[in-house]
């Protein structure tokens, strides 16, 4: 028996087999986006800014045009700051590596201990693996070249320089640390060296660093040392100089991009976590355990303001007097 199919029956065929074929592919796409997701929703940065910060000047936003991104990250988050908008998020509490944005916990606690003129003798146990500046024992450094060190060059030695110099010693140190932590509200975070190095008790979250980050920004010194991208600096004595360059290429490639810091180890994979102002907009970008960071976080970015529009909300003022 043969089954005679007319070009008027093939044509009809045809289309019904397209338009289930397209959505199909459009609910798998948006059941993938809807994985990796969420919108709009609000994260609650730390204990220092309100539950509801969306009561703020601005609000983002979405237009789901543009393709979404997919990225090699283990976890990532982007934050608009002024609304408290969640634009992305991507395993948000998984726990994992932060290799040297451990830096940022570091830094915080101390310029919470020294202030930046004082002189710290470099110390017994300061060579570590990983990136140095070159700091030799006994030599005389300022506490704010340490921090130039640390964040500008994500050096190793002047992490341990101003662990070990700390009142009470590194083990106090790495008890500030966590205690630092605690009231930044980091709650899945734990450090167990103030480098990055990988250890068993040495973990945080990218929503965790996003408390962190949003708060050491504010701090006028620290974002002084993350934006900067090359100094030259001499020890206390003069006698040895040091030419640091950021090693976050973002700064030059990604306009409004200022800090905020780098990581890396071989299990930790490539960690970054950035601060952006542009147009009036602030924005911190996390992405932790990815195969490209540089790449995909400017490809978060690009795609953040491709797809959200911000729009200018009034807060009624109180009316003071009445009930």
């Amino acid at each position: 028996m043969k089954f005679i199919i007319n070009k008027k029956d093939y044509l009809f065929f045809v289309m019904v087999a397209f338009v289930f074929i397209s959505t199909t592919a459009l609910s798998l796409n948006k059941n993938l986006q809807n994985s990796v997701k969420s919108f709009p929703s609000q994260v609650f940065i730390s204990k220092d800014f309100p539950e509801n910060p969306v009561l703020k000047s601005e609000l983002s936003t979405f237009s789901e045009s543009n393709v979404f991104p997919i990225l090699s990250a283990q976890g990532a988050i982007a934050v608009d700051l002024n609304s408290g908008v969640n634009l992305y998020e991507k395993n948000p509490d998984a726990t994992l590596l932060p290799a040297s944005t451990t830096k940022i916990v570091t830094a915080l606690v101390a310029l919470d201990t020294y202030s930046l003129d004082q002189v710290l003798t470099v110390p017994y146990g300061i060579n570590v693996d990983g990136q140095k500046m070159g700091l030799y024992i006994g030599e005389q450094m300022r506490v704010e070249d340490l921090l130039y060190g640390l964040l500008v060059y994500s050096a190793n030695d002047a992490a341990m320089a101003l662990a070990i110099n700390f009142p009470g010693g590194y083990e106090s140190f790495i008890a500030a640390m966590n205690e630092k932590a605690t009231n930044l509200s980091m709650t899945n975070s734990h450090f167990e060296n103030p480098v990055g190095l990988d250890g068993a008790n040495q973990r945080t979250t990218v929503k965790d660093l996003l408390r962190a980050s949003e708060v050491a920004m504010k701090n006028p010194q620290f974002a002084k040392f993350v934006g900067t991208k090359y100094v030259s600096l001499t020890d206390a004595g003069g006698g040895k100089k040091y030419n640091l360059k950021n090693l976050n290429i973002l700064l030059d490639e990604v306009p409004g991009v200022m800090g905020v810091k780098t990581g890396w180890t071989e299990n930790a994979r490539e960690n970054l976590v950035t601060y952006i102002e542009r147009d009036g907009k602030k924005i911190i970008v996390v992405i932790l355990g990815s195969q490209d960071r540089f790449g995909e976080t400017k490809e978060l970015i690009d795609w953040i303001f491709a797809s959200y529009e911000w729009q200018e909300v009034k807060v009624p003022m109180p009316v003071v007097g009445k009930k």
